[in-house]
């Protein structure tokens, strides 16, 4: 199917809530929730609120800045916009200061707001700025990209990156709502759609044996952007991320669950300045270390981990790390912002669709399988 045969009209979508008592939120999905942006954001931000500051980058806003401004000023509100760089660079103090600033200049008001249009930078650099100006205003998600769809506009995790380590500069702040329009990954480059994938494929192997199996099954539609299987895809992946922020929102148990792949993956991207490696493509290679790490440790059967490993390559190619040296993998490992008493937990799957937190592993076993992934890819 090409995009010409798509049916454009908006769909009936789905909608999940996050419950979290006072800071509950709705994330609402379907093609054509781009078109009803405007009313969400006058719900969210309530009736006195009169303008909004639109975070994005050049990319997204040549393609949905314009649509999303008209759609906000069709309910009253007035927009001022900024933009930033594009990748994981740009996700930093120094771009944080700049935002500052021109909220200040532009004088928004604590009762107003930002919008976040973008993928994961945009997202978590809008939202980190959301929870430090004024000590907090409210944000609306507008994720982009199916990686921010499915997992980083969901759950009020903010944060921008240090030269040492991802993320470690950060905050939690919920969104007052996110709009999910699976319409908006027409745009979106073949490599970024894959890297979400694998976030999505981490959602079954930590939660539910359906989901992975459904995506291995319909991975094909899903790669074409039919509309029912992508939303459903979306929809779970946003459910599960719910119910697990719901029962733990600051990540002191529960959520930990939602780091599988990402203790190696965050280490390959530091030791790559965050430029060869996509976020979810570097997650791929945490998933695949850490099945293996499983089977080390002997939670995991082999044939497991195989299956695990061959639902990841299903998903594409990755680019290559077997030139990268195993020992500066495993010293960006030690600022990881999960390291607790000086132990490292990792994110071990028992089975496809379960998984455990364990810290005990032996560093003989994380080296040697560390250096074995690399001498594979």
């Amino acid at each position: 199917m090409n995009s010409n045969d798509r049916n454009d009209q908006p769909s009936a979508g789905e909608t999940v809530r996050v419950p979290l008592g006072e800071r509950s939120y709705e994330i609402e999905i379907g093609s054509g929730a781009l078109a009803r942006v405007g009313e969400v954001a006058r719900r969210v931000f309530g009736p006195k609120a009169a303008r909004l500051a639109i975070i994005s980058n050049p990319v997204v806003d040549r393609h949905y800045g314009e649509s999303v401004s008209r759609a906000l000023r069709r309910t009253g509100f007035k927009t001022v916009k900024y933009l930033i760089g594009d990748g994981e660079r740009a996700k930093s103090v120094r771009t944080a200061e700049k935002v500052w600033d021109f909220l200040i200049e532009n004088r928004i008001e604590r009762r107003e707001g930002i919008v976040a249009l973008g993928g994961g930078v945009v997202g978590d650099l809008a939202g980190f700025v959301a929870a430090t100006y004024q000590r907090g205003i409210p944000f609306l998600q507008i994720p982009t990209t199916l990686l921010a769809q499915i997992d980083s506009s969901v759950g009020g995790k903010t944060a921008v990156n240090s030269p040492r380590g991802k993320n470690l500069i950060g905050s939690f702040h919920q969104p007052v709502g996110v709009v999910i329009d699976p319409i908006v990954l027409r745009t979106l480059p073949a490599r970024e759609f894959g890297a979400g994938m694998y976030e999505a494929l981490k959602y079954g192997i930590i939660r539910d044996r359906q989901l992975a199996d459904f995506i291995a099954a319909n991975l094909a539609a899903i790669k074409r952007l039919d509309d029912q299987p992508l939303t459903h895809l979306i929809a779970r992946c946003c459910q599960i991320k719910a119910d697990v922020v719901a029962a733990d929102e600051r990540e002191g148990g529960l959520r930990r669950i939602l780091n599988y792949g990402h203790t190696v993956g965050h280490a390959l991207e530091a030791v790559t300045s965050y430029r060869r490696l996509k976020h979810g493509e570097a997650v791929g290679y945490g998933m695949i270390c850490a099945a293996r790490l499983a089977t080390g440790l002997g939670i995991l059967t082999a044939a497991e981990a195989e299956t695990i490993r061959e639902q990841t390559e299903m998903i594409g190619r990755r680019p290559a790390i077997g030139d990268l040296d195993a020992a500066e993998v495993i010293a960006a490992m030690a600022h990881d912002k999960k390291v607790a008493h000086g132990r490292l937990p990792f994110i071990l799957p028992t089975t496809i669709g379960n998984v455990v937190v364990r810290d005990d592993l032996p560093p003989t076993l994380i080296r040697t399988t560390i250096r074995q992934l690399i001498r594979q890819y």
